[in-house]
């Protein structure tokens, strides 16, 4: 009687083909886990406070090991490579909602003392050069708001100021104050998408820019 079982010519028996499955989509999801977790991660943006630099329906890459590898759903970091540096464009925990994920730009590290005056920035006692920023001529009186007038203020160590780059128009550490840096995801560098939803059509020539 012949046997029914799948063996091979030396008469090992093979691993069922929904276990060859089982194990391959595993290995697969365990990867994608963990490029997710410690190395790349997309991102899209929903709103215009990054404008003209990210515009509303970019996709793009964050750098999660540039900073060092930070631990998920625990938060902190087993090792730390190097620090954000002012001008980086960072994803971040926001601080007064944890199930939110935040893209600002760092303008201020720990050490630093920061203020703004009619919107321009100051670091340190001196006008920043600050390229990216883009404001209105209206300045709202520092009685009414922190939008155009706010500081001097000093960086905790450890920790870094971010604003958008469309300044009027940004929820930033200028209202819900300094982000640690552990609750930095990454730095984002690329977009590999972006989709203009009022012409219904990509932007292609946004396509594969990188992110100043």
């Amino acid at each position: 009687m012949s046997s029914r079982k799948n063996k091979t010519e030396t008469g090992a028996e093979k691993p069922a083909a929904w276990r060859e499955y089982a194990e391959a989509l595993l290995v697969a999801v365990l990867l994608a886990f963990f490029i997710r977790s410690f190395v790349v991660q997309a991102f899209k943006i929903p709103s215009g406070s990054m404008l003209p630099t990210l515009e509303i329906g970019d996709h793009l890459l964050v750098n999660k090991f540039l900073y060092g590898i930070r631990v998920p759903f625990v938060g902190g970091r087993i090792l730390d490579f190097k620090d954000p540096e002012r001008n980086d464009v960072v994803v971040f925990i926001y601080p007064r909602d944890r199930s939110k994920d935040f893209i600002k730009r760092v303008v201020a590290v720990g050490g630093d003392t920061l203020e703004v005056r009619n919107k321009r920035l100051f670091i340190n006692g001196e006008k920043a050069e600050d390229p990216f920023a883009v404001y209105g001529p209206d300045i709202i009186p520092r009685r009414r708001s922190t939008r155009d007038n706010f500081g001097p203020f000093s960086v905790p160590e450890g920790e870094v100021f971010v604003m958008g780059d469309n300044r009027d128009a940004s929820h930033d550490s200028r209202f819900w104050g300094t982000v640690p840096v552990t609750e930095i995801l990454g730095k984002a560098f690329v977009l590999y998408w972006s989709w203009d939803a009022h012409a219904f059509s990509p932007r292609w020539s946004r396509i594969g820019d990188r992110i100043p």
